[in-house]
């Protein structure tokens, strides 16, 4: 199991718009193979799911360390994992997260769950954020080694960085 990796796909889910199910199949592009399993049912669970993550990342953003393990804690109480050793590829057993029959929704919440939750085991507690760019409301996963990350994306840090300058410039020329 690839725990950041599947911290990152945390992110992801939060911060997909999942209207329906042709949605679902645009976020899960890089996993085809999922496509087929997708259910009507799976939307709405991933909806309220993205819902309840949000407010993890939140309060780690916030620094709030003990609503972050509460909140963790809640979500594995409520969606119980259970991993699974994979063999489909008898040379790389490996760990999946979720059994075979679990749907598209348990498992995406399962992965969620386990890469958050080691996340904050190995990383801490406040390695999770929402975008400092005003008009950005996406979240991210920091692995950064000094925890400097404080936008989404590189978009929204050059979005942002382009505004401190042009308020620069304006002031130096008002001034």
């Amino acid at each position: 199991m690839d725990f950041i990796r599947y911290a990152e796909r945390s992110a992801a889910l939060v911060n997909a718009e999942l209207t329906d199910e042709a949605a679902l199949h645009e976020h899960l592009a890089d996993r085809s193979w999922l496509h087929r399993s997708v259910t009507p049912d799976d939307v709405p669970a991933l909806q309220a799911f993205g819902a309840q993550l949000r407010l993890v990342f939140e309060a780690s953003d916030a620094g709030d360390v003990a609503l972050v393990v509460s909140s963790l804690n809640d979500l594995l109480a409520s969606h119980p994992v259970t991993p699974m050793i994979s063999d489909h590829d008898p040379d790389r057993l490996h760990l999946h997260v979720a059994n075979r029959a679990a749907s598209v929704a348990e498992l995406l919440i399962g992965e969620s769950l386990m890469g958050l939750a080691t996340l904050v085991c190995d990383l801490g507690a406040t390695r999770l954020g929402t975008c400092s760019e005003p008009r950005c409301h996406h979240v991210f996963v920091d692995t950064s080694p000094n925890q400097s990350r404080r936008y989404c994306s590189d978009r929204c840090s050059s979005r942002a960085n382009v505004a401190a300058f042009r308020a620069r410039q304006k002031a130096a020329s008002a001034g």
